[in-house]
């Protein structure tokens, strides 16, 4: 079973590596990653405009030829998880496979958003109502996870992005799940 890695790793410095090392795990519980640097794509000679759209292409070749994704949700440039990865979360249940999910941050959508805007109340600095839920992010990411068969699971490390605690325990559960299916 194949499984797409989504999440914001890939704007650290040592993506490769990390991306190596979620593989790994996902091939110890007889899952094979797909991460979206896996693409191999040579993006010279294209315009900034080209290479994102190129990178787009392989990313979407990659999570349709998947059976499902793990979406690492953790905080990212503010109270919610990397946009690229909502949407690739979105994408993934649009054509009906599992998504999994995992956070290194324990603290629930609305603490955090009310951490972020620096309120206290039901509503932020603008008179927007703050979503609140008790969910680990957005309805709709938390809604994603659980209609796949798993709440997103959560651990203790302050938000850290390339922490793996949290993703193999989420390989786990993905691993247990597809492969029951499949029998």
């Amino acid at each position: 079973m194949k499984i797409y890695l989504a999440g914001p790793e890939v704007f650290l410095p040592d993506a490769q590596e990390i991306g190596a090392a979620k593989k790994a795990v996902c091939a110890e519980y007889g899952l094979e990653g797909l991460f979206p640097l896996d693409g191999g794509l040579d993006l010279s000679g294209l315009t900034q405009r080209q290479a994102g759209l190129a990178i787009y292409d392989a990313n979407i070749a990659l999570i349709e030829a998947a059976d499902g994704c793990i979406a690492n949700v953790t905080p990212f440039r503010g109270p919610s998880l990397d946009p690229g990865t909502a949407y690739e979360i979105g994408h993934m249940r649009g054509l009906g496979k599992p998504v999994f999910a995992y956070s290194n941050d324990v603290r629930l959508f609305a603490a955090r958003t009310r951490a972020f805007c620096g309120v206290s109340g039901a509503r932020d600095e603008e008179g927007l109502l703050i979503e609140d839920f008790g969910l680990t992010d957005n309805l709709m990411i938390d809604g994603a996870a659980v209609c796949s068969g798993s709440p997103i699971l959560c651990e203790d490390k302050e938000g850290v992005l390339d922490d793996l605690a949290a993703f193999r325990a989420c390989a786990a559960r993905a691993a247990d799940i597809l492969l029951e299916t499949r029998t």
